[in-house]
């Protein structure tokens, strides 16, 4: 008999999200700063692959509008970039799910650096704009953190049984 609550594990997609947050705010030396992975995007993109039917382009708007809270900058910025990055994770989430890890990172790359295209491209019509390689390196740390990544959050998903 199982005596486990049936539960469909909201509190550990938002403290997922919560933890993700406070990595962002974790204070470590200037010059590993620009190797700090993007990890809201990275769990919204696992959750909006593993649960499309509960983590979305909503969901993407919000954390993002919380994470323009925290980084003071431009409300609505990264609201608008993970609203984006959830969409197409979402439209593309049976597709991902099927490529192998390696390929997933790719893909990864892919959206990190879309996203990140839109967040330069805003700041840059609002004249905040900074034009320097290093601004493209938390796409490479992303993609490399990806497996890291997609291997806790699914055994997180499982040992909790979050569906």
């Amino acid at each position: 008999m199982n005596n486990k609550p049936a539960s469909h594990g909201g509190i550990v997609i938002l403290l997922s999200f919560a933890i993700a947050l406070i990595l962002c705010m974790v204070q470590i030396p200037d010059y590993l700063k620009m190797y700090r992975p993007e990890f809201v995007t990275l769990i919204l993109i696992y959750w909006c692959i593993a649960l499309p039917h509960r983590v979305g382009i909503l969901t993407g708007w919000s954390v993002g509008f919380l994470l323009d809270i925290q980084m003071d900058s431009l409300l609505g910025l990264h609201a608008v970039a993970l609203a984006i990055t959830a969409y197409l994770a979402y439209k593309l989430h049976a597709r991902i799910r099927l490529y192998p890890l390696l390929q997933q990172s790719l893909i990864i790359l892919l959206l990190v650096t879309l996203s990140q295209m839109l967040i330069l491209w805003i700041n840059g019509i609002s004249g905040h704009a900074h034009g320097n390689w290093s601004y493209w390196m938390p796409a490479l740390s992303s993609m490399f953190s990806w497996p890291w990544i997609f291997y806790l959050m699914r055994t997180i998903r499982r040992m909790y049984g979050v569906n």
